[in-house]
């Protein structure tokens, strides 16, 4: 069999090779599934030393090495799969594990992963200093202090038996037996290496569908050496051809390789597939005639289960560089999910993320901003009151206050709300309207709370009655469910409101499984004049349900909080 010019591609990471001899190959590119290709571009720029190229906007050049995204969700992380990690070499290790912790995870979307002893980086004797993160699509990423390959360094197979894989690569796909650094055995494909490590616990996992999907190597003549291969016991599990949305007429096959590992084929001119979002369909900004349901009693009917997930990345105020855009297109809306999600991280896996694409089977929405009134989109000034009260909450000094006692946390930490607003987060983001005659229950996922509304009239109660959630009243206008808020205690001020607040929701069915929120902030000690923001729930009960949001029972951060607040306290005297 002979190979062709080197290239090499990895979907989830499909590892393309292509050898110049049977027994010498480069690696030309890796393709991960990233569920966002226009900010796995932005991660890897970012945090590995990457290159965006020039003529396409789902790769990178990772000093010589082409990474290319695939916009499709990962089953998980590369993780204990016949394809393990890759590595990344840098000449100062020190400095750059360094640069990627003071990013933090919040905002990064960059999960450490910590030795035994809780450090970052470990020395490998007569090897190299290393250490692991994964990006957020649960790629695992191992950093290694190589001086004689810097850059992309290896791709590491989790094998049952090492020797065998090896030999098994060697014999059908070219590559050189060598030693790194006389302590691990591996094949070079030019001056990047293929390791294969011991898996110690069983058959590792199927590569297919998750983060690291496939490798794939370039044949020469692909009848020729597919006849070959089969001949020589390699089992195809898809037989060469054109993929849909091929960007050239080049072929693609994939075989099964040792340790669950997919194997893909493919000939000269193979360029990838390109995604298209030209079917997506964003039911949220979607006009249409609707007729609203009634209840037996003839009332709309808002029951079900539904969730703001389609909703999370839409930022309240209109951005300064969108002012004429109506809607965004479905690519702008994905990467602005993706970025919401990755901004939220908080070192969850991406399966804890609700809003992580691919997970939600409603299109991001492409509404622009949540500010609907005023006509620009931005939420009104300050009065001048707000502005002096507000500016004498701003802690100068540079040192972080530690909370002393529970009423330093924010009610989200205390598990008692999150918000008045039910802007939609990272996760946790379902709704379940319940109905009878004369009364809507509202229940949020966060938090567990529910809010029962009367909808028949019934006045407030006392002004010196004041509440977290305040008082709600509501009524039907037409087909519009509207309650009014009063009676708020203040202390859950959203966007720097206070207790004079009246907060009015309206809650309209717009199609069979859209229900439009409407909220309207009038509070005259915070801003000069009302606003109104807005965004739109989805309804899909066959894959979203409220389960216990168990606060109180997990919540160990404020009792360790404030058991260090006493430790403090005892070691200052006090």
């Amino acid at each position: 069999m002979v190979f062709r010019r080197p290239s090499l591609a990895l979907v989830a990471g499909a590892l393309f090779l292509s050898p110049l001899a049977a027994d010498a190959a480069d690696y030309h590119h890796v393709h991960i599934t990233s569920s966002d290709a226009t900010e796995a571009v932005r991660w890897y720029s970012r945090h590995l030393d990457c290159q965006p190229l020039s003529d396409r906007d789902d790769s990178v050049d990772c000093q010589g090495v082409q990474v290319t995204f695939d916009s499709q969700p990962s089953l998980g992380s590369s993780q204990r799969t016949g394809i393990d990690r890759l590595s990344f070499s840098y000449a100062d290790l020190t400095a750059k594990m360094g640069e990627i912790e003071s990013v933090g995870v919040g905002g990064a979307g960059v999960r450490l992963q910590r030795f035994p002893d809780g450090s970052t980086l470990q020395d490998q004797p007569g090897l190299y200093k290393h250490g692991f993160i994964f990006d957020p699509w649960g790629t695992r990423i191992e950093l290694v202090e190589d001086s004689d390959r810097i850059g992309f360094h290896s791709i590491h197979l989790s094998a049952t038996d090492p020797a065998a894989t090896l030999a098994w690569y060697e014999e059908h796909f070219g590559g050189e037996a060598a030693q790194l650094r006389g302590q691990i055995d591996g094949l070079r494909f030019g001056d990047i290496w293929l390791f294969a490590l011991r898996h110690e616990d069983g058959v590792p996992a199927a590569t297919t569908g998750r983060a690291i999907d496939h490798i794939a190597f370039e044949l020469e003549d692909v009848d020729r050496d597919s006849v070959q291969l089969a001949q020589a016991g390699v089992s195809f599990t898809q037989q060469p051809a054109v993929p849909e949305g091929g960007r050239t007429g080049a072929r693609r096959g994939f075989v099964a390789a040792p340790d669950n590992v997919s194997v893909a084929v493919v000939e000269a001119g193979f360029a990838g597939v390109a995604r298209s979002m030209d079917d997506v369909v964003d039911i949220t900004t979607q006009q249409r005639d609707y007729t609203v349901p009634r209840t037996p009693w003839g009332e709309p009917d808002f029951q079900g289960v539904w969730t703001g997930d389609a909703a999370h990345g839409i930022p309240m105020e209109r951005p300064r560089d969108l002012t004429d855009t109506e809607v965004l297109t479905p690519e702008q809306a994905a990467a602005r999910r993706e970025r919401g999600t990755l901004g939220s991280i908080w070192g969850y896996e991406s399966e804890w993320r609700d809003t992580t694409l691919g997970y939600v089977k409603s299109a991001p929405s492409q509404q622009v901003a949540m500010v609907i009134d005023p006509p620009d989109g931005r939420i009104p000034d300050f009065t001048p009151e707000a502005q002096a009260r507000l500016a004498n909450r701003v802690d100068t000094s540079g040192v972080r206050r530690l909370a002393a006692g529970p009423e330093d946390l924010s009610p989200w930490v205390r598990c008692i709300t999150r918000t008045l607003i039910p802007t939609p987060q990272v996760y946790n983001n379902g709704m379940q309207i319940v109905q009878g005659p004369g009364y809507v229950a509202v229940q949020r996922e966060m938090i567990h709370e529910t809010r029962v509304i009367p909808t028949e009239p019934k006045p407030h109660v006392g002004e010196s009655i004041t509440s977290w959630l305040g008082d709600a009243r509501g009524h039907w206008d037409g087909d519009t469910l509207v309650v009014e808020i009063k009676n708020l205690n203040g202390r859950v001020p959203f966007r720097g409101t206070t207790d004079a607040l009246t907060l009015t929701e309206r809650y309209t069915r717009t199609g069979p499984d859209t229900l439009q929120y409407q909220f309207t902030i009038d509070d005259p000690e915070a801003f000069t004049r009302p606003w109104t923001g807005m965004f739109t729930y989805v309804r899909d009960e066959t894959q979203y349900e409220l389960v216990e949001y168990a606060c109180h029972e997990g919540n160990y951060g404020m009792p360790n909080i404030l058991t260090g607040a006493r430790a403090r306290e005892q070691e200052e005297g006090r």
